[in-house]
């Protein structure tokens, strides 16, 4: 099962909000025992937003299921000395404060070496440790703004932010990614190590061909390129009913099905228009209009053209795709989340569902990490 893989590994989680715990938490999904270490107030995104009957918000839990939570109070003696025994005992250390905190806090690397010289200590920042924007305050907006991917993203006339945050998303797999290879490096060495993974350069990772576009072409214009909004084979549309339907015909012989099957076989040739192919698009544009989306899912679900119909968030989990693979679970009891569990099949076994949160001390954490 995936949950063996990581079996026997003690990570502490001293991050907050939504990359950090996504991390842990995945890391938690293929074995991993998580413990996250919180302040006296907690983690904000407690309360950051609706909040449910018990006062903390969805987001919070489905972030921190499959975890243990410890209060420590690091600015006072007790708690360090408490975080410090717990350390001892650890693999993977995940923090995700502003450069210098740790050492403030009385945690420099070369105590953390001292120790517990195989920790893995995955430092997970806005900017990273070093550089002139290392100690800037920044949320995933900000991070993107940065990259140049909010500028090539949105509509013609302005950017759109992303949604859900890219960075805190790209920045959590990546930490992910590093904590498993530095894994895999003391199981062969014996050595524990820093790793130094930022939000901002996670997302700017995935910005090479926005970069390559500009570097060698100039600016690359919202709307004007092949993939993101120029091209009427690959485009958003609305439907007579205000719902909105994705077509993603780039091969030929996708966008020559979706034109023998609408009735329009004159348009077949005009896939290779120069972009923005504006006219093109408003003829699509007023075809659309003329169904609602679940009439053309019908007309065209069946026929091999890179179609689908934009699904709302109420009708995902209901998608037979989704159901199949069993990936997202509802929760039928108080809470009501909808997870989406981690997508990984180890030998064909579907991934396992995930457990509540919940609440202990620093001894008694240390009682079952014997």
């Amino acid at each position: 099962m995936l949950a063996e893989c990581l079996a026997g590994t003690r990570i502490l989680d001293l991050s907050q909000y939504i990359p950090g715990p996504y991390a842990t938490q995945w890391l938690s999904d293929l074995g991993a025992e998580v413990v996250k270490v919180e302040p006296p107030a907690g983690d904000p995104m407690r309360t950051m937003g609706p909040l449910d009957a018990d006062g903390t918000t969805a987001w919070y839990k489905l972030a921190n299921r499959n975890k243990v939570v410890v209060t420590l109070d690091l600015k006072t003696e007790d708690g360090r000395r408490g975080l410090a025994r717990l350390l001892g005992r650890a693999d993977v250390l995940v923090d995700a404060y502003r450069p210098g905190v740790l050492d403030r806090l009385g945690f420099s690397r070369a105590e953390l070496e001292r120790i517990n010289p195989r920790l893995i200590h995955c430092s997970l920042s806005g900017y990273g440790l070093t550089g002139p924007w290392r100690a800037t305050a920044g949320h995933d907006l900000t991070y993107v703004a940065l990259t140049g991917g909010l500028s090539a993203t949105g509509i013609a006339e302005r950017p759109v932010m992303t949604y859900p945050p890219l960075a805190d998303h790209a920045g959590a797999s990546l930490a992910v990614t590093a904590i498993l290879a530095a894994l895999v490096r003391r199981g062969t060495t014996g050595k524990g190590c820093h790793l130094d993974v930022s939000l901002s350069e996670a997302a700017l990772a995935w910005m090479p061909g926005i970069l390559t576009a500009a570097h060698r072409w100039g600016e690359d214009r919202r709307e004007a390129g092949l993939i993101n909004g120029g091209a009427a084979c690959y485009r958003i549309y609305r439907c007579r009913d205000g719902r909105f339907v994705a077509l993603g015909a780039l091969e030929g012989k996708f966008w020559e099905a979706f034109c023998r099957t609408i009735g329009h076989e004159e348009w077949i040739h005009r896939q290779s228009e120069p972009m923005p192919q504006n006219e093109l698009i408003a003829e699509l544009d007023a075809l659309f209009l003329t169904r609602e989306r679940d009439e053309w899912t019908a007309l065209l679900r069946p026929v091999d053209c890179c179609f689908e119909p934009v699904l709302e968030p109420h009708e995902v989990p209901a998608h037979p795709q989704w159901k199949d693979r069993e990936v997202v679970r509802v929760d039928e009891d108080a809470d009501r989340l909808v997870e989406v569990l981690l997508p990984v099949f180890l030998d064909g076994a579907r991934p396992l569902h995930r457990r509540p949160f919940k609440s202990d001390s620093a001894e008694g954490v240390l009682a079952a990490w014997r």
